[in-house]
């Protein structure tokens, strides 16, 4: 587990130290002994060997300290300290980034192939796990030929390919638009409409795997969501037809009060008597001119309606 450190170790003063070990030789090359020239060597290294010990803390960074294999401690304070050259020093940050992912096609809930990615907004909060949990890349330097680690390309990746999964794993829970607006008496939750509890699901799948190597997801949210090419077209057909057959239905509800409310007034103010056969063409005429898709033409009839 994480162990928090407190150095100190000046830095300024190990510093001076580091420099008058490393200039003070310089007074010994106006002896012209055999013995001096080892001992300016010997003093001269210690000098540059003492400077390796030096290093900075930024704020919002720590320096996860191992000496020799074993794991010592976390540096958290900000500052200029020294410690004992042999021991290793690896830099971890804990300010928040964000990662978005790649946009990948994954199926829906019920079988619809879908576009979806994310962004992922995360920070470190146990260096230990970060460190040693996560295996980092390392790749050869074409200059010196020496191995170089390279952590924060191990964080991008590993939180890319779990981003990817928890993704796959909400795409599979959940459908892509709500066909039918409730179920059992509960409103149905989808991709397209329920975002917030989408984006809830999301963050607790990613922070559940992220937390084995130390990393807090603050937030996770969908950025892109969409059908995929090969059925957008029909998709989109659909949609329409729900809208219209939604748009008929709300004209049909108000053609049908406009008519109730037309017999209505024509009872109460007895302005003409009507039949049930006239008040069911009535009736018909009026619904055929309310739910048209056009305006009405009247035909003006001169003659008697009999």
């Amino acid at each position: 587990m994480e162990n928090e450190l407190n150095l100190k170790a000046n830095g300024f003063f190990n510093l001076l130290i580091a420099l008058v070990l490393l200039f003070a030789p310089l007074g010994l090359i106006f002896y012209r002994e055999t013995w001096a020239v080892p001992v300016i060597i010997f003093i001269s290294f210690i000098g540059i060997f003492w400077l390796t010990g030096l290093f900075i803390i930024q704020p919002n960074q720590t320096s996860v300290l191992v000496f020799f294999g074993s794991y010592k401690g976390t540096v958290k304070t900000n500052g200029f300290f020294w410690l004992n050259p042999f021991f290793g020093k690896k830099k971890v940050s804990l300010r928040v980034r964000n990662l978005e992912s790649d946009v990948i096609k994954v199926n829906d809930q019920q079988g619809n192939p879908i576009l979806i990615s994310a962004i992922v907004v995360w920070k470190v909060i146990d260096t230990y796990k970060a460190v040693f949990n996560i295996e980092a890349s390392e790749e050869v330097d074409p200059k010196t030929g020496m191995k170089k680690t390279k952590s924060e390309e191990s964080y991008q990746k590993f939180i890319k390919i779990q981003t990817e999964s928890a993704l796959r794993k909400i795409a599979h829970t959940y459908p892509y638009d709500n066909i039918e607006e409730e179920k059992d008496g509960k409103e149905i939750v989808c991709l397209r409409s329920g975002i917030d509890e989408i984006n809830r699901s999301l963050a607790g799948e990613i922070g559940e795997r992220l937390s084995l190597v130390g990393i807090e997801v603050i937030e996770a949210r969908i950025s892109n969501l969409s059908y995929a090419p090969e059925i957008a077209g029909a998709m989109l057909r659909r949609q329409q037809a729900t809208a219209i057959v939604a748009a008929r239905q709300k004209i049909v509800e108000g053609a049908v009060g406009m008519v109730k409310l037309a017999l209505d007034q024509l009872d109460e103010q007895n302005i003409i008597e009507l039949d049930i056969e006239k008040k069911a063409s009535m009736v018909s005429n009026l619904l055929v001119v309310l739910c048209a898709d056009e305006s009405a033409r009247p035909v003006i009839n001169a003659g008697s309606i009999y």
